[in-house]
């Protein structure tokens, strides 16, 4: 990154229209940058703007893209990992899966996290800094030309809380979905939070209709405060009101991400209690249509942590107990198993072998 320099990659088409004209360059000039800089070309190796054109961005701004520091491909499904290198040198880390609708991108929003998530390895060591819009595209932009796939659909689910980096969040989204670039329409993204309450309320008043996935894993506010340490600012009722408001303002269905934990939040108690909440809290009447959908995932194992995953047949029992109480639950499908495609986990080991 170069604070004294304009960071082309996050201008919006506008933004970037009025920064060229301010330099003397014609107004058609923006599209021409914007849409080959969506596509992974720096304007020094465009060929369409002239040498003086490109002397001028050379001295006031700068285009920079993450490099690949490393790079995993499953064997068994096709799934990609990649830490990729930051202009600072921090990194981070994104994951391309393959699935029969299309090709979804995993991004980071930030480098490490605060929020302190107990099973999480992205928080150990907490946060560093916050991505600039141009850092969470370029994770697209890079994965897109080096796998030669389009990528169609993106999830916010990596390195990072994206509504703690909200406004940079933000203008990502804007930027992924404008027509001369990337062009990924919101409904093909899923951001995903642990619980802002006034993040979420912001949110629901952008006219994205991205999909909104909370980060909830546990029934009871003693036991998610004990792993979740934003539960102490934004209890469970706090969230679930926010999630109320986000729908009927959105329209928008909310999925809720539960980890399942082995003795710890797992029990068939555990999913009667998780039931109940959500039936209470979102359907609170028999008229109430709030589609409720609940995607369990088996806690994978961190070394830092004494967290093991919940077996296959207590997995299936919570989703039943879940399903026999008017509650829609699926077991997240595990993908790149062979190359440790959870996030945080080779930043993490990145960072180990630095030290």
């Amino acid at each position: 990154m170069n604070s004294q320099k304009i960071d082309l990659l996050s201008l919006l088409p506008a933004e970037l229209e009025e920064f060229l004209i301010s330099l003397g360059e014609p107004k058609y000039r923006a599209k021409q940058l914007f849409t080959q800089m969506h596509r992974g070309v720096s304007p020094a190796d465009m060929t369409n703007i002239g040498k003086g054109t490109k002397q001028k961005l050379d001295e006031l701004a700068y285009y920079a893209l993450p490099s690949i520091r490393r790079k995993l491909v499953s064997a068994i499904d096709g799934t990609v990992k990649y830490l990729f290198e930051l202009s600072d040198g921090n990194s981070v880390e994104s994951v391309v899966m393959k699935y029969k609708h299309g090709n979804t991108i995993c991004v980071s929003s930030q480098v490490g996290c605060r929020m302190g998530c107990a099973f999480c390895a992205s928080t150990i060591g907490g946060k560093l800094r916050d991505l600039a819009p141009s850092e969470i595209l370029g994770q697209v932009l890079v994965a897109q030309n080096d796998t030669g796939e389009r990528i169609s659909n993106i999830v916010m689910m990596g390195i990072g809380e994206p509504l703690d980096n909200y406004k940079n969040v933000i203008k990502f989204l804007r930027l992924v979905g404008c027509e001369d670039g990337m062009n990924i329409g919101y409904r093909h993204i899923s951001l995903s939070t642990c619980g802002l309450v006034d993040k979420i309320d912001a949110l629901a008043k952008e006219d994205m209709p991205i999909t909104l996935s909370i980060s909830l894993h546990a029934s009871d506010d003693e036991t998610r405060s004990s792993i979740m340490p934003v539960n102490k600012r934004w209890n469970i009722a706090a969230l679930l009101d926010a999630c109320r408001r986000y729908y009927q303002s959105t329209g928008r269905r909310i999925s809720f991400e539960y980890t399942l934990i082995s003795g710890k939040n797992d029990s068939v108690a555990a999913a009667e209690r998780l039931a109940r909440l959500l039936n209470k809290a979102l359907r609170p009447s028999k008229s109430d249509s709030f589609p409720i959908h609940v995607n369990l995932i088996p806690v994978n194992p961190v070394a830092e942590t004494e967290f093991s995953a919940t077996g296959k047949q207590a997995v299936q029992k919570f989703a039943k107990t879940l399903e026999d109480n008017g509650i829609r639950a699926t077991v997240r499908r595990t993908l790149g198993a062979d190359i440790n495609a959870s996030c945080g986990q080779l930043r993490r080991e990145d960072e180990k072998n630095k030290s």
